[in-house]
């Protein structure tokens, strides 16, 4: 998989780079080498008044086509805008794009993009949350790490497949503990120590579900 990330700060997310990461083929686009103009801007005061600049439709189209691979269709590459305004990002979404071949990552900044980027330019937008960044950068590079470590030969699989949000009913994972047995007068769970598997497993489905029942019920009713 090829990953591009359109983003007005290059240097510093490049620089952001490591673990599964450093793995993948992830390519910087600047924004700003596609302005049209001596200042290299590439937003503009918003039409009917209001705070904050507003990223323009030209020099995100020009990006977007500088990498875009037209032998590739739309099962095959997709462009994602990462914005608040997008549908909250999850483990099925990511499942999902790590089957692509190429992913194009356009990272919004300053009060937002034109509409028209979400409306024509892009295929997708997705928010990480209910909370806002200053820009697109960060939640870029997450959506990148997720989708990263689903590829093969990048972790494990057995690995990837147990997790928090994982299979056919996505809840949060069991409690996980490692030496020594009691810290502090804290002792790891009976059955941990048992060797009978089969315990092991059932005790570890039942916590799963008092967690989840607890930190995220609405997962429950999936």
């Amino acid at each position: 998989m090829i990953i591009d990330i359109l983003t007005l700060f290059p240097k510093e997310l490049e620089i952001s780079l490591h673990g599964a990461l450093k793995r993948a083929d992830i390519r910087f686009v600047n924004i700003r080498d596609f302005s049209h103009n001596n200042y290299r801007s590439v937003d503009d005061r918003q039409y009917g008044g209001g705070k904050g600049m507003i990223l323009k439709c030209q020099p995100i189209f020009e990006a977007i086509q500088s990498v875009k691979d037209e032998k590739l269709n739309k099962r095959e590459q997709k462009v994602i805008l990462l914005d608040p305004s997008g549908k909250k990002y999850n483990q099925v979404q990511a499942k999902k794009i790590s089957k692509l071949k190429h992913i194009i990552l356009v990272c919004g900044h300053y009060e937002g993009v034109d509409q028209r980027i979400k409306d024509f330019l892009v295929d997708e937008v997705y928010s990480i949350g209910d909370y806002i960044l200053t820009g697109g950068e960060y939640p870029a590079l997450v959506l990148a790490d997720s989708v990263v470590r689903l590829l093969p030969g990048v972790l494990k699989e057995e690995v990837t497949d147990k997790e928090s949000f994982s299979g056919k009913n996505p809840i949060l994972e069991y409690p996980q503990y490692t030496r020594p047995d009691s810290f502090n007068g804290h002792r790891v769970p009976k059955v941990l120590l048992s060797g009978n598997y089969k315990e092991i497993q059932n005790w570890r489905e039942e916590e799963a579900k008092k967690i989840t029942s607890k930190l995220r019920p609405d997962l429950l009713k999936i």
